[in-house]
């Protein structure tokens, strides 16, 4: 099985934007839907805080701590589509310095669910 680490948005799960937190994202990812290829076993999920400078060393130390390197990293759909867009930086901004440090491919978006 697959083995993915996720990233939501942590504004969108605080303020009750409609990320629950994220029970939409684990669905997907379980049930192999969305922007899952396959059923996957989520074995980290971060919040990024704004504004976000600590995600990819966050990301970093939960690998290395948990000692479970995950097959692909993925920006939560909260993340991806937010509106408005996070002022900090991009998703795509963030996949890149995530896939450098990390050197794991990170996948933008989660599900379709709404």
């Amino acid at each position: 099985m697959k083995k993915i680490a996720l990233i939501g948005c942590g504004a969108y799960m605080d303020n009750g934007y409609g990320c629950p937190g994220e029970w939409r994202c684990l669905k997907a990812a379980a049930l192999g839907e969305g922007h899952f290829a396959e059923p996957s076993q989520v074995v980290a999920f971060l919040k990024c805080e704004c504004p976000g400078r600590t995600l990819v060393a966050n990301m970093g130390m939960a690998v290395k701590l948990s000692e479970i390197k995950p097959d692909a990293i993925y920006l939560s759909t909260c993340l991806a589509n937010a509106k408005p867009g996070c002022p900090y930086t991009t998703p795509e901004d963030m996949a890149k310095a995530l896939e450098a440090k990390i050197g794991v491919k990170v996948v933008i978006g989660t599900h379709g669910y709404h």
